[in-house]
């Protein structure tokens, strides 16, 4: 299972379809239901460390492809002189917002991979600044995640009815998340106007 785990990680980050939050919950569901080891906590541990480990390499594997991939993507995306400075604008905001706004996009499906591969596209230093981050970003999501299906599982006694309750609580945080980010996107293009 922890095989499957950190593939589908790493997986999400570079193509978004895969449902990996899905995955490490139903890890952290069956690490509290008892039944990847008979010690809950080191299951639990193990989900969250190769689900983090998976998301890392992802997310790696997507900074490479944006540094990899900059003469291309500045031809078909960032042409002439306002693809540009879009390109600079971007840097700008990484660097600005640094790592919160990489920890946060790591809680948005699809906003991981743009994030991550925006950091490589834009040149944001990979060991000082990336990594650092990366690992703060992937560990408090697979712990999140891990966690937040351990907690279900250990309340409730059937393990089917803990995935469903953990998926169906995963998606309303992230609605609320997306819903919050929307709104306070609004109210601040507003108080712009």
């Amino acid at each position: 299972f922890y095989g499957v785990l950190f593939i589908i990680a790493f997986l999400d980050s570079v193509v978004p379809i895969v449902p990996s939050e899905f995955t490490v919950i139903a890890g952290g569901v069956a690490a509290g239901a008892g039944e990847l080891l008979d010690n809950r906590i080191l299951a639990l541990s193990l989900v969250i460390v190769f689900g983090a480990l998976g998301a890392y390499a992802g997310d790696s594997m997507a900074y490479w492809l944006g540094n990899r991939s900059d003469q291309l993507v500045r031809r078909w995306f960032f042409r002439g002189e306002r693809g540009d400075q879009r390109l600079i604008s971007t840097g700008e905001q990484i660097r600005k917002r640094g790592g919160l706004l990489l920890i946060t996009a790591r809680f948005i499906p699809g906003g991981r991979t743009a994030m991550t591969f925006s950091c490589g596209l834009t040149g944001q230093p990979f060991l000082s600044w990336f990594t650092r981050w990366d690992i703060l970003a992937t560990t408090l999501w697979a712990s999140y995640a891990g966690i937040l299906g351990f907690l279900i599982a250990d309340a409730v006694s059937d393990t089917s009815q803990a995935l469903w309750i953990a998926f169906g609580l995963a998606l309303t945080i992230t609605f609320a998340v997306e819903g919050v980010r929307w709104w306070l996107e609004r109210r601040r293009d507003r108080r712009i106007a």
